[in-house]
């Protein structure tokens, strides 16, 4: 019997959802199919089954969350790396989006991402260009508008 319990406890605690670290240069992006290879842009959703989906950039997840609408209802979580601190997934809901051509993204639509409003609007005086929200990313994304 107590055999029977712990292969349940250990079945359970298998199956958290949560986030998974993204293994850079090891897992290719579920949007394009690139190499995750830049930890200052990687990008994360989770469905609530708990499987992890990789991407390359924040553009990535963006346009796969576009074209599978499905996949935002069953999102347990939607992770931006923030710029700043390298290897760090933030939410992407809450973060903040520097959109300018001092910064090239992977994919090219220049979406950087950092968990601070102070930092980000520090970044974007030095930088230039505009700082969105996560919805406002979404549909620079979907209107592929590039910083001018």
């Amino acid at each position: 019997m107590s055999c029977l319990v712990l292969l349940v406890i250990l079945l359970l605690a298998g199956c958290r959802v949560e986030p998974k670290p993204i293994a850079y240069g090891e897992v290719n992006c579920t949007h394009c199919q690139m190499t995750v290879s830049d930890n200052r842009y990687g990008a994360e959703m989770v469905n609530d089954k708990g499987k992890p989906f990789f991407f390359d950039s924040a553009e990535c997840l963006a346009l796969y969350l576009h074209q599978n609408p499905d996949q935002v209802e069953n999102a347990a979580y939607v992770l931006v790396t923030d710029f700043t601190k390298p290897n760090e997934l933030i939410d992407a809901r809450s973060a903040n989006f520097i959109q300018s051509k001092e910064l090239p993204s992977p994919m090219g639509m220049f979406l950087t991402a950092v968990s601070d409003q102070a930092t980000a609007t520090k970044m974007l005086q030095e930088v230039g260009g505009r700082l969105l929200n996560w919805e406002e990313a979404l549909t620079a994304v979907q209107n592929h508008e590039k910083p001018e």
